[in-house]
């Protein structure tokens, strides 16, 4: 089978989840026996071809706008010449899109190529916003939709996503395959580096580490776990230090600067910007707990993360993340949207550590079996193959 994906982000280029998605599952198709393609865009240092892992991967320069949603018009403008000049080269059996920003593109080179069209719909804007309150969100969730009824196939990450496609998208629940996020056993590799000076930029010896990853936005409930801080801060005696790891709007992540200042634990809170990826493992070894306080998440690849790197995982009880952490197994699950809760949460896990090493135990010991990327891969081939199956029966 040969499939040509589309995308907007894959390593280096990495902005949110879609990238490490990506990176996780084409492999394993490939390895499966599979030919995959990549339709993406160009990143800072990566050739504009490469093989990556057996994936061709195409990146693909965009002309600059200043306007984003201009940007992604021509994105999706020269993805159109790019994937017909492919198809027409290497011939394919179906394309992949992923998520809204390539919606145009693959609905058009679908409708244009009558090729099968399958659907990964990672999040939607209803959901990231509770709601769609503006032209802006109307026009995200209208591509959203677009994309939906165009594919053969949906897959989403979690049943909390098989609803909300349902009401947010209008999309039937027999035209979805629910399809967990995985993770890479290597990813959980920390390479030997200097611990205790590594360790010393973010906390002296005696102080409990926690971290956040992903981006600075208002769903990721970073505010949250500000407000938690305090509470934390009084149940460890002032021994703990917040390591907050990505970037986002200029504006949020200033708003949270200045609320970690009204707080007065301004020196308890380290923003870190980006982290390379080959820094992450460092930080998550030297870390105490993991806290990913969103308010709306789609499933929580981070969680998986950090369950590879043994450390101990809480979570709000908001969208797919209770399907990813089960309460008191594998982490723990506090109230979405409540500091208190989640200050709770956070103390349970830096207090207990005979709790901590049984949530860490758990986390390792299910990742083989539920959040593999080999068996993700062949439960992703089953639905092209429904899709064609489908597409057959039709001719």
């Amino acid at each position: 089978m040969r499939i040509l994906v589309l995308a907007w982000e894959f390593p280096p280029r990495i902005v949110g989840g879609i990238a490490r998605h990506v990176a996780g599952l084409l492999p394993e198709v490939v390895r499966w026996g599979h030919t995959a393609h990549l339709l993406t865009v160009t990143a800072a240092n990566a050739p504009n071809y490469e093989v990556v892992k057996g994936i061709h991967v195409h990146r693909l320069p965009i002309p600059e706008q200043r306007d984003f949603f201009q940007w992604v018009k021509g994105m999706n403008r020269v993805m159109v010449e790019w994937g017909h000049k492919l198809i027409q080269e290497q011939g394919f059996d179906l394309l992949h899109a992923h998520d809204w920003l390539v919606a145009e593109a693959a609905v058009q080179l679908a409708e244009q190529t009558k090729l099968p069209l399958i659907a990964t719909i990672h999040a939607t804007e209803y959901g990231r916003h509770n709601g769609i309150h503006n032209d802006s969100q109307r026009y995200v969730s209208d591509q959203e939709r677009l994309l939906a009824s165009a594919a053969c196939r949906v897959i989403v990450c979690s049943q909390y996503m098989l609803k909300e496609v349902g009401w947010a998208l209008g999309c039937p629940p027999p035209k979805v395959d629910v399809i967990y996020n995985g993770i890479n056993p290597e990813q959980s590799y920390v390479p030997q580096f200097d611990r205790e000076p590594w360790r010393a930029q973010f906390a002296p010896p005696d102080s409990k580490i926690i971290y956040y990853i992903g981006r600075l936005s208002h769903e990721k409930g970073i505010f949250v776990l500000l407000n938690a801080m305090p509470r934390v801060l009084e149940g460890m005696g002032g021994k703990v230090h917040c390591v907050i790891v990505g970037t986002g709007h200029p504006g949020h992540e200033l708003f949270l600067k200045r609320q970690a200042e009204q707080l007065g634990i301004k020196d308890k809170v380290i923003f870190t910007g980006f982290m390379a990826d080959e820094d992450l493992p460092k930080l998550r070894s030297v870390a105490d707990c993991a806290v990913f306080p969103s308010l709306y998440e789609p499933f929580g690849i981070v969680a998986l993360e950090s369950f590879a790197a043994g450390v101990p995982v809480v979570v709000s009880n908001t969208g797919g993340l209770p399907e990813v952490v089960e309460d008191g197994v594998t982490g723990i699950v506090t109230k979405v949207n409540n500091p208190q809760s989640l200050a709770e949460g956070i103390l349970r896990v830096l207090q207990d550590a005979e709790l901590a090493q049984t949530l860490v135990n758990h986390a390792k010991a299910v990742l083989p079996h539920k959040f593999n990327w080999q068996k993700l891969a062949q439960q992703t081939i089953e639905t092209y193959h429904k899709c064609l199956t489908a597409r057959r029966g039709e001719v």
